[in-house]
């Protein structure tokens, strides 16, 4: 019940009216039955334009971190997620994807719509990287559709590390659906599985026109937070006299 209150009196026309987004593509999302829709995530604010801008509910799995934050404004970000059907996932431990895919299955199940981030977590300079293969061990597993998504000026309207966003034209682009039965079965295979991961990043790279980098976000991250901790090192601030 919060969802559709959130999507259609509280937040949803806040968000048309601030960031009024151009829609495209949108007949490509089935209006029954379950399927994927994978995108590009460069912002915070992509958990929620996206789900404004659908006809039907869609479940996003979310780092449990939304869920587990201290204070106040923990509490508020975790009843938040949940009230919006949001489901936590542990990135943490050799489990993590397992446990992902297990709960993405369950939303296929029910025939809805589940909406993940194949790069596993928001891109820290805009750019497109590699994708991560649950999205394409789900859509083999379910024999479901993937809906490639790309969010576009969501990361100039809300940078890592920026709280409020800031008013930028955005669009949203939907492409065809893709279909995969001709892997049916072969959701053990790590060379079809990268197969259908790629095939899906190259379609969101379509739609976004992002520079595409083949290496994982989080690995990205890590080097630069490295190559930024080894300038420091280097080069100190010196005390201002």
């Amino acid at each position: 019940m919060f969802y559709y209150l959130l999507k259609y009196v509280l937040l949803g026309p806040l968000l048309r009216l601030v960031f009024r987004p151009r829609i495209e593509g949108l007949e490509h999302v089935p209006s029954s039955g379950a399927a994927i829709v994978a995108g590009n995530h460069l912002s915070f604010s992509d958990h929620f334009l996206m789900p404004a801008v659908l006809k039907r509910r869609i479940t996003f799995l979310a780092k449990a971190e939304y869920f587990t934050g201290p204070g106040l404004k923990g509490r508020l970000t975790a009843f938040f997620f949940h009230s919006a059907g949001q489901i936590p996932v542990d990135r943490s431990g050799k489990d993590a994807g397992q446990a992902a895919i297990r709960e993405g299955l369950g939303v296929l199940s029910k025939g809805e719509l589940l909406g993940i981030y194949p790069e596993g977590t928001r891109s820290h300079d805009g750019r497109l990287y590699k994708g991560k293969v649950g999205v394409a061990v789900m859509a083999l597993k379910a024999g479901v559709p993937v809906v490639p998504c790309a969010m576009i000026g969501t990361f100039e309207a809300q940078p890592p590390g920026r709280k409020i966003p800031r008013i930028h034209p955005v669009a949203i682009r939907f492409g065809a659906p893709l279909d995969f039965s001709r892997y049916a079965g072969m959701e053990n295979e790590k060379a079809i599985l990268r197969a259908v991961t790629d095939e899906i990043m190259y379609s969101i790279l379509s739609l976004s026109e992002q520079e595409y980098v083949d290496q994982y976000a989080a690995v990205a991250k890590a080097e630069e937070a490295e190559r930024r901790a080894q300038d420091k090192r280097r080069f100190p601030r010196m005390p201002l006299n």
